[in-house]
Formats: C-alpha cells, structure tokens, sequence
C-alpha cells in the first residue's frame, strides 16, 4: 500500500529539514571563528546530530516530491517555485554551511576594494579579522575566481564596511539571485529540448545540493550557473550577442562556465560555423576584455587557476595520485614528488577525451552536451566537492529526457548531501557516529509517520 503524497506534505516535510538544518547550525555550522563551538560539546553535538536529521527528512521530502510531479496531476512550475521558496526561507539566515569559503569571498571582496592583488596574495595579506575567518589552508593563496565575481565581492565589501554578518546575509542574496537564474532558465531549456518544465525544475533547482550549498553555503557556483542558463536561453532564441556576453560573464566568475561558449556556438551553427565562431569569439573577447577593464582587476585569474587544491580533497586523480606517492615512498623511489601531478596530469588529457568524445561521437544536443562535459570536468579535476556536481547536474536536469539518466542523478544526489559536514572540516570518528545517528533518527521518524499514514487505511480493509 503507497504512501499518500501530496504537494503540500512535501512541501512541509521539506520545511521541517531546512528548519532542522538552521537550527542545527546555529551550534554545528561554519561560525566565526568567535562563535566556534567544539564538536565534542554538548550543543555542538546536538547541532551536528540536528543538522543531518535535517538533511535526510530534506532529501526524503525531495524524493517524494519527485513521484508528485511525475504523478497524474503534476504541480505547475509556478506552484514548484513556491516550494523552492518555502524550503529555502530558514536557510536566508542561518549561518553559513558545510564550507566555509564565503568567508574567503568576503576577504578577497576586500582586498580588491584595498587595492590588494588577489592574484599574487591570500587573504594573510589583508590581515584582521575577515582573514582570520577564512580557513587556514586558504589563507595564504591567490584567487581563481574572475573578475565578475570580484567586482561583486568588492561592492558587498564597500558597502558593508566589512562587517562579516552583513557581508554573510549580503553573500547569500548573491547566492539567491543565481539560484533564482537558474529557476528561470530551467523550464525555458526543458522545453526547448522537449522535456518536462516541471521535472526539470524539481532535479534541478529544488535539488537537496542546491539548498545545502548554494543557499547554505552561498557558493558563487550559484551566480556562475545563473547565468550560464539565462545566457544558454538567450543565445536559443535570437539573442545570439547576448547569449554569448551572459556565458562570458558566467566564465568570468568561474572558469568552466567558459565550455558554455562550445554550446553557443552548436546552438547557432545553422547560421554557418565560421560566421557563428568568429562572431561568438569575438563578442567573448570584447566582453572580457572590457569587464576586465571596467573591474581593473586585470588577467592574473589565469594563471590563478594553477591554485593548489586543498590536501583534504577527494577526487579520483589526487586520491590516485597520493597513493601512488605512498607506494613509491614505501618504495624508497625518488619518483614519489612526481606522482601527484602525474595524475593529475592524466586526469586532464582524460577529461579532454571525455568532452570530444560528448560532442563529436554522442552529440545529445548542446545543453546536453554541456551538462556532460561539466560533469566530466568535475568528476575527473584535480578538486572535487558535492557542490561542483551541480555543474553538470544543472544543464543534465533541463535536457536529460532518459528516466534511468534521471535516477541515476538522484542516487549520486542522496548520496553527496551527506558527504560533507556541517562546519565545513574534515570529519573525525565521533563526528561521523554523530551524523549517522542524525540519519538514523530521521529514518526512523519518517517510518514512524509512514505507518501512522497507513493506518487509517489498514483498519478500513481489515
């Protein structure tokens, strides 16, 4: 016997999981560092068990939602919105979660309003309170984020004087500006694929990663794909120019939004291949040069992107690349500095081979293409974390018609809504017995209300 599902006991259900997420972090999430509390304290424990019952009644209410808009009377995109809108409203001011990199936002925001070179300098440089928040691995290196993305740290910095809690809930209306984008964009995309408006917007911006890390978090990831998706939009109609300056801009706040000009370009080859290269290109060219210059920030973002990923990461190739290094030291090989990079080196040329083998043998289709290719970047880079899958999961979700395609994206979705903690740190034994049983409570509430649901219906049919 199913579980009744409506829209609105997902939408409450959902509602209870970001509450649970703001209060827990109010003692388990990524503080200041004034506000820090330890793990092993009781209300630091509690937050911590909080906040993962959350997550899990969150990704259940995300789960169901899923046979509601797959069901006979599928929501309308609008009454979706609104769900978004409740579901997010108790993450607008909670603290900052599972990351603490909006703090590195902040203090690079003001060292460009300093006149301090971002590109050369970690946010040490700037000193004061702002750098002591950012987290000690970050500190001392240079930024890869484009000028786009600075000149909008830099006018939050300005105006608020940098005062971190201001400069926090001003972060995260940046957030929800990207994921308010990407709602628009997402329903346009999935019709002109042919797909579900409604699907899309529920994989693709109601997703549990999006709350978790986009408006939790106020990664700038959120901005990067708002306007890749409206630029994606334009360019499908007849705005090819400002398709391709809305993809620029999305390029200049983090570089892989750049593959996004790839798409332009298929989406308009019907106008001709030179004609429509040449033309993108140079819009392209014009657009950054002239932000470039309007932000004086200048191209030091470039060799930027050579910044060193965090020794905490867990991609495939740094996790390759370390055990190979462990090997050869056990070894006694000289070669061991050099295994690292070599990985990491291979996971280029194989991310390479990936994306021309999207585009030149599978050719979904340029959105499709894309969502692939960003994904293949994220997956196979040096650094990976739960929220880059949104990359590829964002444009997948707009164009991906294949039923398995989408479950597929909803099983690696449960699963990185649970990877990270809420603090943002590396996670100890006692702090993952904590989270467990965070999930474990959560599951057990929601077979308790499933039951109760049940009831009714048990003792009529008895």
């Amino acid at each position: 016997m199913a579980f009744p599902v409506d829209l609105r006991r997902c939408q409450a259900l959902g509602l209870a999981g970001t509450a649970f997420l703001a209060l827990g972090g109010e003692t388990a999430g990524a503080l200041p560092t004034r506000a820090l509390l330890s793990p092993a304290s009781g209300r630091g424990a509690l937050g911590l068990v909080c906040v993962y019952f959350g997550v899990v009644l969150l990704i259940a209410a995300w789960a169901l939602l899923g046979q509601v808009v797959r069901g006979p009377e599928p929501p309308t995109p609008r009454a979706l919105l609104v769900v978004l809108l409740v579901w997010a409203a108790p993450l607008l001011l909670a603290p900052p979660l599972f990351s603490r990199d909006v703090y590195s936002y902040l203090a690079q925001g003001a060292m460009v309003d300093a006149h301090m070179d971002v590109y050369a300098h970690g946010p040490a440089r700037l000193g004061g309170p702002l750098a002591d928040e950012v987290a000690p691995v970050w500190r001392h290196t240079a930024t890869p984020y484009g000028p786009v993305f600075l000149a909008v740290a830099s006018a939050l910095s300005a105006l608020t004087e940098g005062r971190i809690p201001e400069g926090l809930i001003g972060m995260r209306m940046v957030a929800l500006l990207g994921v308010a984008l990407m709602a628009v964009a997402l329903p346009r995309l999935a019709r002109h694929h042919g797909g579900d408006p409604a699907v899309a917007l529920w994989l693709g911006a109601l997703n549990p990663l999006v709350l978790l890390h986009l408006v939790a978090g106020a990664h700038n990831d959120a901005i990067m794909l708002g306007l890749l998706g409206v630029g994606l939009v334009a360019a499908r109609g007849r705005r090819h120019a400002l398709g391709v300056v809305l993809v620029t801009l999305a390029a200049l706040v983090k570089a892989p939004a750049a593959l996004g000009l790839l798409a332009v370009v298929v989406m308009r080859s019907r106008t001709g291949w030179v004609r429509t290269t040449v033309t993108t290109l140079a819009v392209a060219a014009g657009t950054t040069a002239g932000v470039t210059a309007l932000t004086g920030t200048g191209y030091g973002w470039i060799a930027a992107l050579r910044t060193p990923v965090s020794p905490h990461n867990w991609s495939p190739t740094t996790l390759l690349g370390r055990a190979t290094t462990n090997l050869l030291r056990g070894l006694g090989s000289d070669l061991a500095p050099f295994a690292l990079p070599a990985w990491r080196a291979a996971g280029l040329v194989v991310t390479l081979a990936v994306v021309l083998f999207i585009w030149l043998r599978l050719r979904p289709g340029p959105v499709h293409a894309l969502g692939l290719s960003l994904a293949a970047v994220a997956v196979l880079g040096p650094a990976i974390r739960p929220w880059y899958a949104l990359w590829g999961l964002f444009l997948i979700a707009a164009a991906a018609r294949n039923t398995s395609a989408q479950h597929r994206l909803v099983a690696a979705t449960g699963v990185l809504a649970l990877a990270v903690l809420p603090s943002g740190n590396p996670a100890d034994t006692e702090q993952l017995a904590l989270a467990v049983c965070g999930g474990v409570l959560a599951v057990v509430v929601l077979w308790q209300a499933h039951q109760a649901a049940l009831a009714p219906a048990l003792e009529r049919t008895a």
